[in-house]
């Protein structure tokens, strides 16, 4: 079975980190649950490093600044994200839902994924995780979370 790091990190949010906290902090037991669900040990370890990355670049609890300054990509950026996925993280930072360390932190983690390209669910995945994973984001968080399985963004209120 091919899988890829963002494979491993969807079965994890989807089966353990939404429904038992205790068991998040349970790293053996979540090894343990990746190989008997048929993941490879080398892109369960791949995934806890992701992980291990993303909770190291947690930041303190900032207010959100709207109308900062635009976000010039570079060329593996572009490469990896099409203008459907900068556009939507643009949407994201325009409407309060991602601060520019956020939108950093999202880049950060899809740039640290093995793949070449990411499509828009992809990287909804992605920024979930990025949100779940920041404190005082719980309201964006809500709001990223019903946007998962909706073509078009609605509106932020």
């Amino acid at each position: 079975m091919k899988e890829s790091i963002l494979d491993v990190l969807l079965y994890l949010f989807e089966h353990y980190f939404t429904e038992d906290a205790d068991l998040v902090r349970d790293r053996d037991s979540l090894q343990s649950g990746l190989l008997q669900a048929g993941f490879s040990p080398a892109e369960t370890s791949k995934a806890f490093d992701w992980l291990d990355a993303l909770a190291d670049q947690r930041p303190a609890v900032s207010e959100v600044r709207a109308n900062g300054p635009t976000r010039v990509y570079s060329a593996p950026e572009l490469d990896r994200l099409d203008v459907e996925c900068r556009g939507f993280l643009l949407f994201l930072e325009q409407h309060g839902v991602l601060d520019a360390d956020q939108r950093e932190l999202v880049l950060d983690r899809v740039m640290a994924l093995d793949q070449d390209e990411l499509d828009l669910d992809d990287l909804k995945w992605v920024v979930l995780m990025v949100l779940f994973n920041q404190p005082g984001s719980e309201a964006a968080y809500a709001w990223m979370e019903t946007q998962m399985f909706v073509d078009e963004p609605e509106p932020v209120h």
